[in-house]
C-alpha cells in the first residue's frame, strides 16, 4: 500500500490500472526485440546471397536463372532413386526463364554446421547452374573450391 502522503496513480498513460504500483508488466512493456529469424529465414538468406553472386558471372554471359528455396522434394516423380536431391532444375520455357529449386531439409542434414551450410549451398546451386548451361564449375568458381566430391 502506498504512504499516506504519496499519492498513486490508479491508471497509467495508457488507461490501465497499476494495481500495486510496480509498474508497467507484459508483452507490451517489454522492450523491442528483434523478431527471431527461422532456418527457414536463414536457408532464403543464404540461397539469396550465393544467387547475386552466380547471377554477376551469369549476365556477362547473357544468361537468366531464377532460384528458389523449398523445404523438400515435393514430387520425386518417376526418376525417384534412394538419393534426396539437394536442388532441382526446370528448364526454361518460352515465357520463363529455367529455375533452380534447392530443398533446405537435405542440404542442412548433409551440412555439419553454418559455414559448411554456405559453402553447400554454392556448390550445390554452382553444381546446378553448370549443368543447366554446360560452364565448367571453374568458371562459375572464384575461389577454386568447388567440384564434383563436394556434392
Amino acid at each position: 500500500m502506498a504512504a499516506a502522503g504519496s499519492p498513486r496513480p490508479l491508471r497509467t498513460r495508457r488507461g490501465r490500472r497499476d494495481r500495486h504500483g510496480r509498474g508497467a508488466r507484459g508483452p507490451l512493456a517489454w522492450p523491442a526485440v528483434p523478431a527471431m529469424r527461422t532456418r527457414r529465414d536463414r536457408f532464403d538468406d543464404i540461397v539469396r546471397d550465393v544467387a547475386e553472386e552466380l547471377d554477376k558471372k551469369l549476365e556477362a554471359r547473357g544468361l537468366v536463372v531464377e532460384y528458389a528455396a523449398m523445404d523438400i522434394p515435393t514430387d520425386l516423380g518417376e526418376k525417384w532413386s534412394p538419393e534426396v536431391p539437394l536442388a532441382r532444375t526446370v528448364a526454361a520455357t518460352k515465357t520463363a526463364p529455367a529455375r533452380i529449386i534447392a530443398f533446405r531439409r537435405p542440404i542442412e542434414t548433409r551440412a555439419s554446421g553454418p559455414a559448411t551450410l554456405v559453402e553447400l549451398v554454392r556448390a550445390v546451386l554452382a553444381s546446378e547452374v553448370s549443368a543447366l548451361f554446360a560452364i565448367p564449375l571453374e568458371e562459375l568458381d572464384e575461389f577454386g573450391d568447388l567440384g564434383d566430391d563436394d556434392l
